[in-house]
C-alpha cells in the first residue's frame, strides 16, 4: 500500500493517490471515491478490501486543490463542519476529470488488465454516477449518492453498467429526490437499484453512527458480484 503522484488534465499540478495492490498481477482497477472526509482511514481500509478481492484500487486526492491531504473522521461536530466546508467549495466537475485522470493512471498501470471501474460513497456516490455519464470507466457503484435527482437528465449518457445502492431513510438526499430517481432510472438497460429500507445515510461506513453491518455485507457482495461481472 502506497500513495502514488497523478497528473491532472489541465495542467495545473498533480495529486496524490493511495493505491493498494492484489497479490495477483494483471488484474482489474477500481477507483474508490472519497466521502466528504477526505482520502481517510475509512477510504484506505476500502482499498485495501479491494486488493483483498483481487483489484488494484486507487483512492485520488479529490481536494488538493483546496487543502491537499485532508483526512477527517465523522466522529466530531468540528470536523463534520470541516468537511461539509470542504464539500461546498469542491468543484465537482474538476473533480471528474481527476478520476478520469486515475483512470488512465490505472489502466496504464502495469498490474491492470485495462480494465477500470469506480466505487462511491456518499459525495463519491454522486460522483459514481457521474462517473457513468462523463468518463469510459467501464463499470461503476454508487453507494448513497447525495443529490442524484439532480443528475437524471444525463442518464441517457449512461453507456456502461452502474449499480446503485440507496438507503430509505437517506437523511442527506430527501425521499421525492430517491423516489424520482428509482422512477426515472426503474427500465434504464445499463441501471442497477438496490434500496435498503430503513437504512440511513452511510449505512456501509464501519465504526459510523448509521453503520448496519448486515446492510452493509449485502450491498458489499453485489458490488463485488457487479465487479466480477462486468470488469472480467
Amino acid at each position: 500500500m502506497t500513495d502514488v503522484k497523478i497528473t491532472s488534465k489541465d495542467g495545473s499540478g498533480s495529486f496524490t493517490g493511495y493505491l493498494a495492490k492484489p497479490k495477483e498481477t494483471l488484474t482489474a482497477g477500481i477507483v474508490v471515491i472519497q466521502e466528504i472526509f477526505g482520502v481517510n482511514k475509512v477510504m484506505q481500509d476500502l482499498c485495501d478490501w479491494l486488493a483483498g478481492e483481487g483489484y488494484l484500487a486507487c483512492c485520488p486526492d479529490l481536494f488538493w486543490r483546496l487543502e491537499p491531504g485532508v483526512q477527517l473522521t465523522d466522529q466530531t461536530d468540528e470536523e463534520w463542519q470541516q468537511a461539509f466546508g470542504y464539500m461546498k467549495r469542491f468543484d465537482q466537475d474538476k473533480g471528474i476529470e481527476d478520476l478520469q485522470s486515475t483512470v488512465d493512471f490505472l489502466r496504464d498501470h502495469k498490474d491492470c488488465t485495462g480494465k477500470v471501474g469506480s466505487i462511491g460513497y456518499c459525495l463519491g456516490g454522486r460522483l459514481a454516477f457521474m462517473m457513468a455519464t462523463r468518463t469510459d470507466a467501464d463499470a461503476n457503484v454508487s453507494y448513497y449518492g447525495v443529490g442524484l435527482d439532480d443528475l437524471l437528465g444525463e442518464a441517457d449518457s449512461i453507456t456502461k453498467p452502474l449499480m446503485l445502492h440507496i438507503a430509505s431513510e437517506d437523511e442527506f438526499f430527501p425521499a421525492e429526490g430517491r423516489e424520482k430517481v428509482q422512477k426515472e432510472l426503474a427500465d434504464h438497460p445499463r441501471v442497477t437499484t438496490h434500496v435498503y429500507q430503513g437504512n440511513n445515510h452511510a449505512f456501509a461506513r464501519e465504526g459510523g453512527k448509521h453503520y448496519d453491518p448486515q446492510a452493509a455485507e449485502t450491498a458489499n457482495s453485489r458490488t463485488l458480484s457487479f465487479l466480477k461481472s462486468n470488469l472480467s
